[in-house]
């Protein structure tokens, strides 16, 4: 029987790898530039960041550790109801917040005008089918993406698909069950790398299951991690091994060997990088940065895509000389940084502390 004493306990918050935070701040500002410059400069191979895409494997690999040492040893007594609930507050409130932004750069968007080709009907299907998280890809415009409102919540799709995998049999499986899923997940994720030659899908109807691969091994890998207790002491600091994840992003676009040098890089080097940054030690003078880092890095990850549809339909129109947009791409960017951290600690934060008062009691609960 589960107590109140004993729920509390096992809601508890658990401590963070605080580099890992701080990485995965760094990996989402990673995508923000990555989403900027594929616009402005569209031939990967001439983008100083072609390998941007590669931050969302780096995404699910960090979830999958951080969600097996966070609740292998309590999801039997949490039960699914509680787990869902968890996950929820954690993860939704920016969900539906990207959805509004996105509803509103549609509607508002100066140098663009779908509303009056998509009309209330198909409008309202784009926001609500983002806000719940429900795969609509219609517009052509848009390049089908998944969510065309708010286009980086497909890696949410398929975050929550992991989730749900997770309560339901991944926590329960063995150690050897659990290699045996990684094995398959990387088969399949070698399958996808040589027939797309390159592991760039899941965002758009016509990549769809190129997601499903990649959230398969990289989110198992990184449960395996935490299970086999991979943890690797090093003393490369916060510093060091944001130099290391950034070498995986800045390494050369070339056509012909992507297929071998992102699978390399998703299959052995981001599971070292997680490996490292678990075992790493954080200097005293840095450990705000990487809090703030980590606490910025999803609400930032949810809410700059809006306005990149503003910026690509920007050059579309205007079409600015690359002088201007290294001036604009760079402040934007700031912008953007510094716009998630108001999401975060006026919107966000309130909801989830006000959704964790109303279904919890006040317990102290970890959403990690």
């Amino acid at each position: 029987m589960i107590t109140a004493e004993n729920k509390t306990n096992l809601l508890a918050t658990k401590q963070h790898f605080e580099i890992l935070d701080g990485l995965r701040g760094i990996a989402a500002i990673v995508v923000v530039i990555f989403h900027f410059m594929e616009i402005a400069i569209t031939d990967y191979s001439k983008n100083f960041i072609g390998h941007g895409y590669l931050a969302v494997d780096f995404f699910f690999c960090l979830s999958g550790f951080v969600m097996a040492y966070a609740y292998d040893n309590r999801a039997a007594h949490l039960g699914i109801t509680q787990f869902f609930k968890l996950r929820l507050i954690r993860l939704h409130p920016l969900v539906v917040i990207g959805a509004v932004l996105g509803l509103l750069t549609f509607l508002f968007d100066p140098f663009s005008d779908f509303y009056p080709v998509y009309g209330f009907g198909k409008t309202a299907l784009l926001f609500l089918t983002s806000a719940f998280l429900i795969p609509y890809p219609i517009m052509v415009e848009r390049y089908t993406n998944l969510f065309c409102l708010n286009a980086p919540a497909w890696s949410l799709f398929w975050e929550y698909i992991a989730n749900i995998f997770y309560i339901l049999l991944l926590y329960r499986i063995n150690k050897k069950a659990l290699i045996s899923l990684v094995f398959v997940g990387a088969a399949v994720l070698c399958y996808v790398a040589v027939r797309s030659k390159n592991l760039s899908g899941g965002w758009g109807g016509q990549n769809f299951w190129d997601g499903g691969a990649r959230v398969l091994y990289s989110f198992s890998a990184g449960m395996l991690v935490y299970r086999l207790n991979l943890i690797i002491k090093n003393k490369f600091g916060f510093l060091g091994l944001t130099a290391l994840l950034l070498v995986a992003f800045l390494f050369p676009f070339n056509d012909d060997y992507n297929w071998i040098s992102e699978s390399i890089i998703v299959l052995f080097y981001f599971p070292l990088l997680i490996s490292l940054g678990a075992g790493a030690r954080l200097s005293g003078g840095l450990k705000n940065i990487c809090r703030l880092s980590g606490d910025i890095s999803y609400p930032l990850y949810m809410t700059h895509y809006p306005f990149i549809w503003l910026f690509l339909t920007y050059v579309a129109v205007i079409k600015p000389s690359m002088s201007t947009l290294w001036v604009v791409i760079p402040v934007s960017v700031l912008l953007l940084v510094v716009f998630s951290y108001i999401v975060m600690r006026f919107l966000d934060v309130p909801l989830r502390r006000c959704l964790k008062t109303k279904f919890f009691k006040g317990a102290k609960i970890n959403l990690a």
